[in-house]
């Protein structure tokens, strides 16, 4: 028991001598900040108003009146939790209702719900990634692909990131059943992979491709008829603003997930509030008021770098310290924009991750693109000139 306890203390002093030790920090909403209603970005931070760039909300949907509503309903209808996984009795009506949404918004035959995207990942990678398989992986996944390739007993690759002419290479030479799986929009940098060119190379090697949808909200899409199966990954947490994960897919794979994926089969199904939350983000997400908020994300993130393909915008300051001095300044003004730092990205290029939301208003955007352009070295130039990928992670 003694050296279990010195081995805990150990570690953690290594982390406090790296300078890398993390604490939850409390974001709290009141009425009244910023003289507004609470909305998806407005709080306060140790009783200090703040203005947060950090969340995932990307559409503001967390606080949508209509998303609340019908969390209450869920509530009152099949109380707080499930009771059992969905194959036990813990499906509820709303459980199936979401899953055909689901695939209809994904344009796919079915899709299946887990708890969390992170699980999604895990269960998709660990089915279909069987002995015999080989999975390639982009270097610079999320963790909980990662992950779901060390839980799958297949062979496992890292291709360069979106680098199509070195998958391309090792898809050549793969003897037997291939697995390409990418996220579309990469968490840390913001950028995209070429979803049409990675599916017809998928395709003309039968590779099976899963695609990690969590930060899509503004795309990229895959191509309309594409020749081989895609499975589609994503959250409930985001552009949807509840809690939960999805696969959608031909219906035979979403069949063997239901059967053979160990995150579906062995925990306690969704509850029904965060269920019913979901499907009444995406029922907003496909209306015209959905339209118009994806629209005002738009506009926000070309006010930072135009084009640039996701609300996820990092600003590289090298340094940990640089990052968290910057983060600090930032509070200090009411901004809150967490600093990235390893082992989230690699060492050397710890940054601001600035994420934007369609609820936040046109002063608080210009709020910090000026504290940005005081604190970042060249100002807002170097903010606008963005990320450049000359660093690899090795990751997975």
């Amino acid at each position: 028991m003694e050296r279990w306890v010195e081995r805990v203390e150990a570690e953690l002093e290594a982390i406090r001598r790296a300078d890398r030790w993390r604490q939850p920090v409390d974001v709290d909403v009141d009425v009244g900040v910023y003289g507004e209603v609470p909305d998806a970005v407005t709080g306060r931070v140790e009783g200090r108003p703040m203005v947060s760039f950090a969340s995932n909300d990307y559409l503001g949907l967390t606080r949508h009146p209509g998303v609340v509503a019908a969390a209450h309903a869920a509530l009152d209808r099949w109380g707080a939790g499930s009771g059992a996984s969905r194959l036990v009795v813990g499906s509820r009506p709303v459980h199936s209702e979401l899953e055909a949404a689901l695939a209809r918004w994904k344009g796919t035959e079915d899709a299946v719900l887990f708890p969390t995207g992170f699980a999604a990942n895990l269960g998709a990678l660990a089915t279909f990634g069987r002995a015999e398989v080989t999975i390639l992986s982009d270097e610079l996944n999320h963790a909980s692909i990662i992950d779901g390739c060390r839980l799958a007993r297949a062979t496992v690759q890292v291709f360069r990131h979106r680098d199509l002419d070195d998958l391309a290479r090792r898809l050549a030479a793969v003897d037997g059943p291939a697995l390409v799986v990418t996220d579309s929009v990469f968490s840390m940098d913001g950028d995209g992979v070429d979803v049409a060119s990675l599916s017809r190379l998928a395709a003309e090697h039968d590779a099976l491709l899963v695609l990690d949808e969590a930060h899509a909200v503004l795309g990229p899409e895959p191509p309309a008829g594409a020749e081989g199966p895609i499975l589609r990954i994503g959250t409930l947490s985001k552009t949807l603003g509840a809690l939960g994960g999805f696969v959608a897919a031909p219906r035979p794979f979403v069949d063997l997930l239901r059967n053979a994926a160990r995150p579906f089969i062995f925990t306690t199904a969704l509850t029904p509030a965060d269920t019913a939350a979901a499907l009444a983000a995406l029922r907003i997400v496909e209306s015209p008021e959905g339209v118009a908020l994806v629209a005002r994300l738009r506009r926000h993130v070309d006010r930072f770098r135009p084009g640039h393909p996701s609300p996820i915008l990092p600003v590289v300051l090298g340094s940990e310290a640089e990052a968290r001095r910057a983060a600090a300044t930032l509070a200090e003004r009411g901004l809150l924009v967490p600093a990235i730092r390893p082992p989230t990205v690699p060492p050397g290029t710890s940054r601001l991750r600035v994420a934007l939301s369609a609820a936040h208003q046109d002063h608080q955007v210009d709020a910090l693109l000026a504290a940005l352009d005081d604190i970042v070295p060249g100002g807002l130039a170097a903010v606008r000139a963005g990320l450049d990928h000359t660093y690899r992670s090795g990751a997975a």
